[in-house]
């Protein structure tokens, strides 16, 4: 090898240490509060079960009524399409896959509800109940990859009973076996930072009593008011709730109708595409960036229930909405209803499918370094990797097309979607 070229500077090399010594607290801050997205899978939906009704069979129940509702009204991929408005092209590959789905994998992640939902008369017995059938889930194989509950809020008048239930619930668990990877927990109607750091002290000391390692327990964050998103002094409250939860934080969730009516929304009106909550959801977005906590978007009311005519309305107005809300990187929702599911699955599997070549073509350009009609950059490849990576965990892509057309393995796609901003800075050098 010859000897590397000698270039003149002008700058003495302590210049150079005494600025990064001077970043380094910045440097540690930026670890600290933007680690990244945490690279596992994100839902796609999340279905609410009252704790009252929640049972072994809940699971495949919905996916059975689901199956039920395409039966009845959507017999075939000619009439699915038709009611929701695919592409002829995309009509058999998606309904297709939307069956095999529900089959398969009818829920991706299931919250038993305690909170607005919930009617029952003996929460300690039913949140008990929720904690031993989510263990015998998980340890025979039918639980959803997501599973846990929706506490009561930490506002005076139901936090005792939160705290509790909360309490039972995990207890139980523990009792059951321990805490299964798929636990998710949510906490709603927050308002002020204090009772995220509430939540933060309640998780940590369940941890110390059970001997658990701190920082096992996470949640997500419900947005229901409009005092999480502007504070009382004019800043971005959410942005604090992520900070205050001390990287316990997992999602935000937007609240559709608690969030409308507090802003005094109509009823009429109160959906996912209003202003308020583009608004509101857009704020979110920006305050989670880079931290590794996700946002997803709400809910429909409109049930698909009742006649063929109206079912097809519901699912037409479901499927645009799911769709709407992709376009915006809100990659997760909620669904209410078990006939949600095979229009949140086909808006879902659409999204991928249709940007499925051109994204596996320019990440392949890409990762070859071929001149394409794109020119890329690492921070685009992140993203081509990482739409393929969330179509591969849900079902819309298979592993051998996505191979097929990139040459890439789902590790090399891991790779690339995993760097943070400073790799990704380094690599464009």
């Amino acid at each position: 090898m010859g000897q590397q070229e000698q270039v003149a500077t002008s700058l003495a090399g302590a210049v150079s240490e005494g600025i990064s010594a001077s970043l380094a607290p910045v440097d540690a801050e930026l670890e600290r509060r933007y680690p990244g997205d945490p690279g596992t899978r994100q839902p796609v939906h999340t279905v609410y079960v009252p704790g009252e009704v929640f049972d072994a069979d809940t699971v495949r129940s919905w996916g059975d009524r689901a199956l039920a509702a395409l039966d009845e009204h959507a017999p075939d991929a000619t009439t699915f399409a038709k009611a929701v408005g695919l592409s002829d092209e995309l009509a058999e590959p998606v309904y297709t896959r939307v069956r095999a789905k529900l089959e398969r994998e009818p829920i991706e992640d299931l919250r038993v509800d305690f909170e607005d939902g919930y009617k029952g008369k003996d929460e300690d017995h039913d949140a008990a109940r929720a904690a031993r059938i989510i263990a015998e889930a998980y340890e025979n194989g039918t639980a959803a990859p997501y599973m846990g509950i929706r506490m009561k809020c930490m506002e005076s008048p139901v936090r005792d009973r939160g705290i509790r239930t909360l309490d039972v619930f995990l207890t139980g668990l523990m009792e059951a076996g321990g805490l299964p990877e798929g636990l998710v927990l949510t906490l709603p109607k927050v308002t002020y930072t204090e009772q995220v750091t509430a939540m933060v002290r309640l998780v940590e000391e369940f941890e110390k009593a059970r001997g658990l390692e701190a920082g096992r327990i996470g949640f997500e964050i419900q947005i229901e008011t409009s005092q999480s998103i502007l504070a009382a002094d004019g800043t971005a409250n959410v942005a604090r709730m992520i900070d205050a939860a001390e990287g316990r934080a997992t999602g935000l969730h937007y609240g559709t109708f608690d969030y409308s009516a507090c802003l005094g929304v109509s009823a009429a009106y109160q959906a996912s595409d209003h202003p308020a909550a583009d608004h509101a959801k857009a704020i979110m977005q920006v305050a989670a960036a880079g931290t590794g906590v996700r946002v997803s978007d709400g809910s429909t009311n409109v049930l698909p229930v009742g006649s063929t005519a109206h079912v097809h309305e519901a699912w037409k107005l479901h499927y645009g909405l799911t769709r709407r809300a992709l376009a915006r990187a809100y990659y997760q929702g909620w669904d209410m209803h078990p006939a949600h599911i095979p229009t949140r699955y086909a808006a879902v599997f659409a999204f991928y499918r249709e940007g499925f070549e051109a994204a596996a073509k320019r990440l392949a350009a890409y990762a070859n370094q071929v001149d394409g009609d794109v020119m890329d950059e690492p921070a685009t490849a992140k993203a081509l990797s990482g739409y393929l990576l969330r179509g591969l965990d849900c079902g819309a892509l298979d592993i051998a097309e996505v191979a097929r057309l990139t040459g890439l393995t789902r590790a090399d796609l891991e790779g690339f979607s995993s760097p943070r901003r400073a790799a990704l800075t380094a690599s464009a050098q």
